[in-house]
Formats: C-alpha cells, structure tokens, sequence
C-alpha cells in the first residue's frame, strides 16, 4: 500500500467567513470553484486546473473552531508559476505578504494568510519572472 499525494485540504467555518475565504481564495490566489458533490452542509470545491485542491465546508454546532488559533496547522502549500502575476494580484487585493527563499534550493516562496489566519504558501521554481 502506498500513499500518492495529498488530496486536498478542508477548512471548516461558519457560513459568512466561509463566503469571504471563497471570494479571498478565488480573487487573491486565483482558485477556481468547480463542481462539488451534493453534500448536506454548504460548501465549495476550489480548483486548480482540473484538480480539487481546497474544500470549504460550513462548520457544524459540535465543531466550532477558533480562527486564527494555535494550534498545530501551519499552512498549505500550492505548486504555481509567474511569481510577476501572483506578487501583483496579492498586492492589488491589498493583501500583505513575504517572499523568501528555500536554502540550498532554486525554489521561492510567498507566504500570505487567509482571512481565517491559516497560512498560505505559494511556491515557485527559480527564475520564473
């Protein structure tokens, strides 16, 4: 048996920051909403390309969760291109962010956060711009 990748990654909140992560993850990172199966709970699907890789889901009474909070979930990490057009997006969306570097790698890295405080990490190959 052998584990191929990460599927996807879900964050669950209450219905009106649920709408403000979609339109945030659509505007400032440039997912996409795509089908999604017809769940009980309200939700979005966020694609990259043809593939689901963030899930909105509306949190239930028995899980509330506190934004923005310490515990062990860092962030998630999306494989993209044109570091030029991402660092403009995020800027014209007046969104703060920080650029680095991975050492002894020829990867750069934006890192933003959400508007629920979860950490969002944009990874490029170096050299694209």
């Amino acid at each position: 048996m052998a584990i191929h990748g990460l599927a996807h990654c879900t964050f669950r909140v209450e219905r009106a920051l649920m709408e403000r992560m979609r339109a945030f993850y659509e505007t400032a990172v440039g997912l996409v909403s795509g089908p999604r199966p017809p769940f009980s709970f309200a939700g979005y699907w966020l694609y990259a390309g043809e593939r689901d890789v963030l899930h909105l889901a509306e949190e239930r009474d028995e899980d509330r969760r506190r934004a923005g909070s310490d515990l062990t979930f860092d962030h998630i990490a999306l494989t993209t291109t044109d570091w030029p057009s991402h660092r403009a997006r995020l800027a014209q969306h007046g969104v703060p962010y920080r650029e680095s570097q991975v050492p002894g790698t020829r990867i750069r890295q934006i890192s933003f956060h959400d508007p629920a405080g979860n950490g969002i990490e944009l990874i490029f190959p170096f050299g694209d711009d």
